[in-house]
């Protein structure tokens, strides 16, 4: 899971990705970068870090141009190494390009050694290469970024959506069953696309809306045009967009986060009702959750934890073990609010079961009589192969084991978690158009060893179309 951005704007771009960017923050902590194009040159600078400290405002200065994409890295697939820290870029015949992707590929493999037979370099250990050499392919022999991203979407197989920066273009796609979000914004004096909405909002933008399923946007100097690539009997929105990744201030799929959050604590309360003193969240996630169960169930919403604002996610840390030490340093409790208090504990999701267990313990420390564990989220039973880093069934605390053992594991004195169907009819979304792969063991993809749900995907003729005209006053352009 990553974040992107995509911009084209007369006044420059290299600062508003960097705001872009930060707003992106929470999807990668691991590293950020961003490329642009003025003239005949591509610029790119990238590091290993939060955006803060890998940008400064002398290097923001040093990225001219008018066109650009941004990127922040949460790594699923790929070595933990700077040459894996995107936008990558390439240069050959005439094109400079640039790219830059989240989601995960599921044959990877398998194309990878496709390429290598034929010759192909590759520099990085990323899936996001493997994208780049199926568009190069294409633009070798057709020149059209429409014909590439058709071939990608016959090619590819698991999540992605992409923005692509070529010769002061910005193009942009997103996989035929929508499983990764992407977004479209009006700003002063051009357009974005986006990870989450709150790109959009941190440049005062307008969201126009998603980009659709296999949809190519393309934006330019004249501004902004799409074409259908390819149709979907269904869509896959991931359901842990909704769960955790995005900002609960987003909205994903033409729904607010926070609205979602907010009906699933409500819904917490109804499935399993308990008599507490106070209903507690766990920051940050679960705070809209812990706003919905206190409001239906009528107990006070009380902190009884408090998050140090300087400490990044604790969830996309790249080792267990620095996950672990982290959350101490991350959540601290206020002891005056749990002194022989019954609590409702409200957290988004039990995944390993480590940080839960020590957030439990740590409120009971406090004095805490009792602590009933409530989660916005089913048993996580399965992998994620789709770019959530939960890769195998043994680091999932809920795999074979029941709610009681979850319980006693994580030391609760009750446990219950959100119904499947609850949460689905929160989300707004037929059950079938989401990816639920993680909590079913059934995915939206064909993976090897595991059980799949059949789709079937069209490619189409595409008619190029402007969404311009949604903005009154102004000529609508076909591409």
């Amino acid at each position: 899971m990553c974040g992107i951005v995509g911009i084209v704007d007369a006044g420059g771009v290299s600062f508003p990705l960097y705001y872009a960017l930060y707003a992106l923050q929470h999807r990668g902590q691991e590293s950020a970068g961003i490329s642009t194009f003025e003239g005949t040159t591509l610029y790119t600078h990238k590091g290993q870090g939060l955006v803060a400290e890998v940008f400064n405002k002398h290097i923001l200065q040093g990225l001219p141009g008018t066109a650009g994409i941004g990127h922040v890295r949460y790594p699923t697939t790929g070595s933990k190494i700077p040459e894996n820290v995107q936008p990558f870029k390439f240069h050959y015949q005439g094109l400079d390009l640039a790219i830059a992707h989240n989601g995960n590929l599921v044959n990877t493999a398998e194309l990878r050694e496709e390429y290598e037979r034929r010759g192909q370099i590759f520099c990085t250990t990323t899936d996001t290469e493997i994208i780049a050499s199926v568009i190069a392919d294409a633009l070798r022999t057709s020149k059209s970024m429409e014909d590439a991203v058709r071939l990608c979407m016959r090619r590819l197989r698991g999540s992605y959506a992409v923005v692509a920066l070529v010769n002061g273009v910005v193009y942009a796609f997103r996989d035929p069953l929508g499983i990764k979000p992407l977004c479209i914004g009006r700003i002063d004096h051009g357009y974005i696309v986006a990870s989450e909405s709150v790109g959009i909002d941190a440049l005062d933008g307008t969201f126009v809306r998603d980009v659709r399923p296999g949809e190519l946007v393309c934006i330019d100097k004249d501004g902004l045009s799409s074409v259908q690539v390819a149709t979907a009997n269904r869509t896959a929105h991931c359901i842990f967009e909704y769960i955790y990744f995005a900002r609960a201030d987003s909205i994903i799929d033409g729904t607010l986060v926070y609205d979602v959050r907010r009906k699933i604590g409500q819904d917490l309360y109804d499935a399993s009702p308990i008599e507490a003193d106070i209903a507690c969240p766990v920051p940050d996630s679960g705070i809209a959750y812990a706003a919905g169960y206190a409001e239906r169930s009528g107990t006070p919403f009380v902190e009884g934890l408090m998050k140090n604002r300087y400490m990044g996610r604790t969830f996309i840390m790249p080792t267990q073990q620095q996950r672990e030490r982290a959350v101490r340093i991350k959540l601290n409790t206020v002891r005056g609010n749990l002194k022989d208090k019954r609590v409702v504990l409200i957290d988004d999701s039990i995944v390993r079961g480590t940080t839960s267990r020590r957030i439990v313990n740590m409120i009971r420390d406090a004095g805490a009589s009792e602590i009933h564990l409530r989660v916005g989220s089913p048993p996580i039973i399965a992998p994620c192969y789709l770019g959530v880093d939960m890769p195998t069934r043994t680091e999932l605390i809920a795999s074979g084991q029941d709610v009681e053992a979850v319980c006693g594991s994580v030391g609760a004195t009750s446990l219950a978690y959100i119904p499947l169907e609850d949460l689905v009819e929160a989300i707004g979304c037929d059950e079938r158009n989401l990816c639920t792969g993680c909590l079913t063991g059934c995915y939206p993809v064909e993976i090897n060893g595991e059980k799949s749900c059949h789709c079937v995907v069209d490619y189409v003729a595409g008619t190029h179309q402007s969404d311009l005209s949604a903005f009154r006053g102004e000529k609508e352009r076909t591409a």
